[in-house]
């Protein structure tokens, strides 16, 4: 088993950022963004074996993990922004982000907002490419839902369950997707956790599924290499998704992960860090050949 990191931090705007980061400085940076109610513990499988070639960066965003959790903004466009900074503290020019789930929303923002910071862009069952979305999240966006969450959350619960899963590791039986389901699920038993976790869902999420689609935009991430990872066995958000993303971007690659759910980067760590190596290896940092004005002028026209 792969070896936890520890964790570091610094201060951006007076909140306490949480990271880990393995591998040399001054190398190619790789960028792993988490997925909703995640934090950076869902990389330990992978970082190390990125590190060998690559200096490899993964934050606690804020509101999850062990970073601050401010009564503040947790739309897209401040995760983005906060990305930003936090790289700038790291004096990081720019990183190959990798966005898992919701994180994928945040990597093609930051793209987006900022397309000076992105060498690639690599999307892991991500958000933000279309409609459906889980039954539990659409029914966790209702309304009120936040004063139910509680009781279908208690600390004593989750310290059993916890208990009952150290128990049956040491025995050797164990399922990865359902080990980091439980790790969501178990990081919502604090208040200010939960408090961060509606923000953030409600950001992107509605009672009828996502509200938050990037596909009448994916031509502007046109300009850097972008990678497209799913499991076909995803109960989250579907693997349409996937295929849909695939078609409406030239020149991108999609790799469907066979028998693998919703964590392809924890179901399938070995696979998951052959794909990313080898898309790594054998492609270019991208580079900004037109002004975002001639993008898009020449998408318009086009239609």
């Amino acid at each position: 088993m792969a070896k936890r990191l520890p964790l570091q931090h610094v201060k951006i705007h007076g909140h306490d950022v949480r990271f880990r980061r393995a591998g040399t400085p001054g190398r190619q940076t790789i960028l792993l963004i988490h997925g909703l109610a995640g934090s950076s513990k869902t990389w330990d499988l992978l970082m190390d074996d990125l590190a060998v070639d690559y200096d490899v960066i993964a934050p606690d965003l804020l509101g999850h993990g062990e970073s601050a959790k401010p009564r503040g903004d947790y739309s897209l466009g401040a995760f983005a922004s906060g990305l930003r900074d936090f790289l700038a503290v790291l004096d990081v020019a720019s990183v190959s982000v990798v966005g898992h789930s919701f994180g994928g929303g945040v990597a093609m923002q930051l793209t987006y907002q900022f397309p000076q910071l992105a060498d690639r862009l690599i999307l892991v069952g991500s958000g933000g490419l279309g409609r459906e979305v889980s039954p539990l999240l659409r029914m966790l966006a209702l309304p009120g839902a936040e004063y139910l969450m509680p009781l279908g959350f208690p600390k004593t619960v989750v310290g059993a369950f916890n208990e009952a899963g150290r128990f049956l590791g040491r025995r050797n039986i164990r399922s990865a997707r359902l080990g980091e389901f439980w790790r969501s699920y178990s990081s919502l038993a604090g208040a200010e956790n939960r408090h961060a976790f509606v923000k953030t869902m409600r950001g992107v999420i509605e009672p009828g599924g996502q509200t938050v689609n990037a596909t009448d935009r994916l031509y502007l991430a046109a300009r850097v290499p972008m990678m497209i990872v799913w499991g076909d066995s995803d109960g989250v958000i579907p693997v349409s998704h996937a295929h849909a993303a695939h078609e409406a971007i030239e020149n991108s690659r999609l790799e469907i992960l066979e028998g693998v759910g919703h964590f392809p980067h924890v179901e399938a760590p070995e696979v998951f860090v052959a794909v990313l190596l080898d898309f790594m290896a054998n492609t270019e940092p991208g580079v900004d050949d037109q002004t975002l004005r001639e993008v898009l002028l020449a998408h318009a026209g086009s239609d």
